[in-house]
């Protein structure tokens, strides 16, 4: 694989003017789903449109405990939602369905008929489709081309990408093409907007966009969202390491259903979901103990999932001793209330000016940035740190986080990265105004 080569630049650098503690982002912010029409982003844009009109408490979003308050994150109510999908069935039909199979409350989909109507209605296709001849050029154009006119159209102060799509295989390392998550990412890079992976797919994690990544000057996170078996191991494995008790083993297995259970039922793709899983306990016990993690699809299961683990440990007098857990819950309701709260806090970063990679955000994430905490409890703290520097007037935000020029009250500058015909990865900047995998299932 040839090297990556990016030349990204602003010009007329200068500092942001920092808005004062507790203001809220000016104007409307843009959030755009890859994946749009899956499960968990129509759960998002429905349970955001009933928030905002007050049917529904904010629970599980932890941007609307306490400690975020007067932070200036953009309010629900000024979202405004969009994205790529390669399926072609309305939000409004999809939280239908969501709402027979007991995923979304009884009557909320009529009653936000309108607000997922108007998200529908910002959906572009995505790709690349089955015989698609575009070339990654051309697709990362065309994909950042539909995010820049959704930012123009809506008038919004700037847009944060979030991929929320099926789970795709690992890259092969000779793969000449990049995968259609690096390709959206490309496209945010170009559009100018912060990035969100939620998913395990590769994103922005490919070598040949790491250099477009860390010159954006745009900030980014991820990757694979944190909801269920990945969270208690977060919980646990720091437990039994405080404890000085010795992990043996630690076994699990995870029941899908829905499209998260159809795309991993792929040897590939549940590769990738598990390398996370497995992560966390290596970071949090020091060492990785014996044990896998089994993924069965289950297709009756629709978006429920039961997960669980059998962990086997030595206690005093190297008496042994199980500890078996069950999660049982449904993947787009625990999932949603996340995408909402990482796009108001990246939105809110970009706003405060910084970039690169936000390991603060590792929260949320099973496969989270580098020199992120593993346990659950350091990075909630490392979260509240981060709540805390968002509100703050002055200057920086320290590293990583470099000022960047975000043009007239933060609205997004055009930013290109080009894949050129040998395969390498180049980058442009200009001051014009913004304008102008298959996604499937999400995750």
């Amino acid at each position: 694989m040839q090297e990556a080569a990016v030349s990204t630049s602003a010009t007329s650098p200068s500092t942001p003017s920092t808005p004062p503690l507790g203001t809220p982002s000016l104007g409307p912010v843009g959030v755009w789903l890859i994946g749009a029409r899956g499960s968990v982003a129509t759960t998002a844009v429905a349970g955001c449109a009933a928030m905002t009109a007050g049917l529904h408490a904010p629970t599980g979003m932890v941007t609307e405990t306490a400690p975020f308050m007067d932070r200036g994150l953009p309010t629900l109510s000024s979202l405004v939602f969009g994205g790529h999908d390669t399926t072609s069935c309305p939000l409004p039909k999809r939280a239908e369905e969501l709402a027979a199979g007991g995923v979304l409350p009884h009557g909320l989909p009529s009653a936000v008929h309108a607000e997922l109507a108007a998200a529908d209605a910002e959906i572009r296709p995505g790709g690349p489709q089955p015989g698609d001849t575009r070339t990654d050029e051309q697709l990362i154009e065309a994909f950042a081309a539909d995010i820049r006119d959704f930012v123009r159209r809506r008038g919004l102060a700037r847009a944060v990408v979030v991929n929320v799509a099926s789970t795709e295989p690992l890259p092969a390392d000779d793969a000449e093409r990049l995968p259609a998550s690096s390709l959206y990412a490309a496209a945010a890079l170009r559009a100018d907007c912060p990035y969100v992976n939620f998913t395990p797919s590769t994103g922005l994690h490919h070598p040949r966009l790491a250099d477009a990544a860390r010159t954006s000057g745009l900030p980014y996170a991820g990757r694979d969202g944190k909801t269920g078996q990945t969270l208690l191991r977060s919980v646990l494995g720091p437990m039994f390491a405080q404890r000085a008790l010795a992990v043996r083993a630690w076994s699990g297995t995870n029941l899908l259903g829905g499209g998260d259970g159809a795309a991993l039922a792929d040897p590939a793709a549940a590769a990738a979901k598990n390398a996370g899983k497995e992560r966390v306990l290596a970071d949090t016990l020091g060492s990785a103990p014996e044990g896998e993690v089994h993924i069965d699809d289950v297709p009756s299961l629709g978006d429920w999932k039961t997960a669980w683990d059998h962990i086997a440990f030595d206690g005093f007098l190297g008496t042994r001793m199980v500890l078996q857990t069950t999660w049982q819950g449904c993947d787009s309701a625990l999932a949603a209330p996340l995408i909402l709260d990482l796009a108001r806090l990246t939105s809110r970063a970009h706003e405060r000016g910084l970039s690169g990679p936000l390991p603060a955000l590792a929260f949320y994430f099973k496969d989270p940035d580098a020199d992120a905490p593993a346990a659950l409890g350091e990075q909630y703290a490392a979260l509240m740190d981060f709540a805390a520097q968002l509100g703050e007037t002055g200057g920086a935000l320290g590293a990583p986080g470099d000022l960047r020029d975000l043009g007239d009250r933060g609205v997004p500058r055009d930013r290109g990265v080009s894949v050129e015909a040998t395969g390498r990865v180049s980058g442009r900047a200009d001051r014009g105004p913004a304008d102008g995998s298959p996604s499937g299932e999400a995750s």
